[in-house]
């Protein structure tokens, strides 16, 4: 709807070094233009209506919002609340002044708003006064970016328009003062349009326009100069524009469309694989990279006649932008290799001090907030462990796979450094190690969890590869002495490693172990077995029979030589202690029993096995020296022609072995065949020792004849009675 005005010609002022005369704005060049709806005065003496003012600055401000560049809505809220308000003031006073308003003719649009309005309201008329040739409007300097010189002419414009209101000018006609605030209120949010362009251009293209950038700091220092303190409640007029708020949240803005455009191709939700999001990680930081990097190197200088925190601002923007966008990759971030890259991303390229390619751009810790809220972290960590733990149970079930193909195929046997070896534990102590590396590079916590997680898998993974093993068909020397030096790897690897951290995993190792141990001694005990059956028999007293079985023991102890050392000795030392056992067992269950000669030919033979077996033992590096004393004293006692000295023999025997029972005492007497009264002697005498064998045995003496089992026979019966 047309406004009434007053017809108030005046002179127009060609530039701002004309004080004594108004100048208005230019009305054609800017995008949106208040003077171009002409008021018609009706009736003569009807008063303008604040709807009426409200519709004209409706419509004004709607053809300035269709045009402009997007930019913050609140910035015309802002200027058209304070300008209804200032209007509102100035249309009551004008009311409360009680002038009457002469009548009101159309007002010819000019290329300058009338600023002669005390003219009018005298009824002085002067005529129009058109710009030189050569002088630009203030539209067009701020198309052309010269904002200083557009701001000084708005600033002077601002002054004369306030200085004419405090005067009353406008008592009379309200519009024109309506007409030329908006035009200021629209060219100031003009200004602020083009500073938000100025900044956005600044990262968008190649190059870096010093020059705006300059002019961009120095006309937001003068507005702050001009525009010091608010003013009055409702007053629009002189009051603080916030421009340099209005840069920094065109900095944001601009931050956020840099960084919401990188790997914008790339759908990183597509798969559960890894590389996508990667490839737009990698894109991420690289235009976060060159962004800082231009803003450090080109954009910074350029503001540096003016106090404004360029740096401080711009890194706060993009690390906010870069949060939010993390934020969220997280939310459709799947399977653990995404989260993985994700985590990693934020703990260990971005927070890297070597991200932006010089040690002086590196991004500080403090004060900027978290890259990821902790919340937010703490859910991802809980997500990647959620996943880590399926993997690394899948991982393990791939390892045991592995080592069943290989069973199949009777793979050549490999020799590591002496030692039979197999991959299991080196396996094993990669995907261990592996993980727990990359959970540490993220976070402490991470790390420990990690590590628990590897735990438990390890220790079901251990007694399942176990079993499946010993069902199989490749039991054998190597594989078991390949697999006791893998145990006893990843026990002194892993423990050395992580010290104090993976204890859990001692008790199914050691297990392991001696399960392989067993089963290596059970292969040997197979073999050996039959041969003992030809001791103590009238063969044996003419025939090498010990020859076939020490044979054996050197050629198991040929595979003890590829195992781990310590267990290689405490394998051989029960292979030693099993010959001397089964040995003895024979002797004290014979099939023949011997008198006369052929007892003591059979205690000679026997003194001769004694120290073939000692010396072969020996040879191989048994430790076992405790052994050999067993055989000799059984030997002593059946050879023993002086009768009371046998009472000696086995006292050294009961104090040698302290495990040694009753019943072996009675066998041995019946081979030797004593007289009832001295073997009753016997028995009683050794029958204290015994006692006192049994009370002063403790827990670590080694074990004999413990498990030696001796029937009842007729013999050791008539012994007895």
């Amino acid at each position: 709807m047309p406004l009434p005005q007053t017809e108030a010609p005046g002179p127009e002022v060609k530039s701002p070094r004309e004080p004594r005369k108004s100048q208005t704005l230019p009305v054609t060049t800017w995008k949106s233009n208040s003077m171009k709806e002409q008021s018609t005065h009706h009736g003569g003496s009807l008063r303008p209506s604040l709807g009426m003012l409200k519709q004209t600055l409706f419509r004004t401000s709607l053809r300035a919002s269709t045009h402009k560049p997007k930019e913050d809505p609140g910035l015309f809220r802002r200027s058209s609340r304070f300008l209804l308000r200032s209007l509102r003031r100035a249309i009551d006073e004008g009311l409360t002044a009680g002038h009457p308003q002469g009548p009101a003719v159309p007002e010819k649009p000019s290329r300058v708003t009338d600023g002669a309005s005390r003219q009018a309201a005298t009824g002085t008329e002067a005529e129009d006064l058109e710009p030189q040739a050569e002088s630009k409007s203030v539209a067009d300097l701020i198309t052309e970016r010269q904002l200083v010189k557009a701001f000084e002419q708005l600033r002077y414009l601002e002054t004369q328009l306030v200085a004419d209101k405090t005067s009353r000018t406008f008592t009379q006609d309200p519009t024109a003062y309506a007409r030329r605030a908006m035009d200021l209120c629209l060219h100031y949010d003009g200004m602020a349009a083009e500073i938000g362009a100025i900044v956005r251009e600044a990262l968008s293209s190649e190059g870096v326009d010093r020059d705006a950038l300059a002019e961009l700091a120095q006309v937001v220092h003068l507005e702050e100069e001009a525009h010091q303190t608010s003013q009055a409640e409702g007053d629009f007029l002189s009051t603080p524009r916030h421009w340099r708020l209005h840069w920094e949240d065109a900095v944001r803005l601009s931050a956020q469309e840099r960084v919401q455009q990188a790997g914008a191709k790339v759908i990183p939700g597509a798969a559960e694989g890894s590389s996508d999001l990667a490839q737009l990680l990698a894109e991420l930081g690289g235009v976060v990279r060159q962004d800082l990097q231009k803003v450090r190197l080109e954009m910074q200088p350029a503001y540096e006649a003016t106090d404004f925190p360029v740096w401080e601002t711009y890194l706060r923007a993009f690390h906010s932008a870069v949060a939010q966008r993390l934020q969220e990759l997280a939310r459709d971030a799947r399977g653990c290799e995404q989260l993985y890259v994700l985590l990693d991303w934020a703990a260990n390229v971005y927070g890297s001090p070597d991200f932006l390619g010089a040690p002086d751009l590196a991004l500080p810790t403090e004060p900027l907030p978290p890259l990821l809220e902790p919340a937010l972290w703490a859910r991802l960590e809980s997500d990647y462990t959620s996943f880590l733990e399926t993997k690394i149970t899948s991982c393990f079930d791939s390892i045991l796979q592995l080592e069943q193909n290989r069973w199949e195929a009777d793979e050549d046997r490999e020799v590591l450094q002496g030692l039979y070896h197999a991959p299991l534990s080196i396996d094993v102590h990669m995907l261990v190690a592996e993980h727990v590396k990359a959970a540490g590079a993220i976070s402490a916590e991470l790390e420990a969890t990690t590590l628990q997680i590897c735990a438990r898998a390890l220790c079901l993974f251990v007694p399942r590869f176990e079993k499946a093993f010993l069902a199989s068909k490749a039991v054998s020397e190597w594989y078991l002495g390949a697999y006791i030096n893998a145990c006893v790897e990843l026990r002194t690897s892993l423990l050395a490693r992580f010290p104090g951290t993976i204890k859990e995993l001692e008790k199914p190792l050691v297990a392991a172990t001696n399960s392989f141990q067993k089963h290596l001694l059970q292969i040997v005990q197979q073999d050996m077995q039959p041969l003992f059956k030809v001791l103590y028999t009238k063969s044996w007293l003419t025939q090498d029979t010990l020859r076939p079985l020490m044979d054996k023991v050197v050629d198991f102890a040929h595979h003890l030589e590829h195992v781990t050392p310590p267990l290689a000795q405490e394998t051989l030392q029960e292979v030693h202690r099993f010959v001397v056992r089964e040995y003895l067992g024979q002797v004290l269950r014979p099939h023949e029993r011997f008198s006369g000669q052929d007892r003591l030919k059979g205690s000679n033979k026997m003194n001769l096995d004694a120290q073939a077996i000692s010396n072969t033992f020996q040879g191989l590096g048994s430790e076992a020296k405790w052994l050999d004393q067993a055989i000799l004293s059984v030997a002593e006692i059946l050879g023993e022609t002086y009768k009371d000295d046998i009472r000696r023999h086995l006292e050294t025997l009961i104090r040698s072995y302290p495990d040694i029972r009753r019943d072996h005492i009675l066998a041995i007497l019946a081979l030797r065949r004593l007289g009832r009264r001295r073997n009753q002697n016997l028995l009683q005498h050794t029958q204290d020792l015994l006692r006192a064998a049994h009370e002063s045995r403790l827990p670590s003496h080694h074990v004999l004849f413990e498990e030696i089992e001796v029937p009842t026979s007729v013999d050791v019966l008539i012994t007895c009675i």
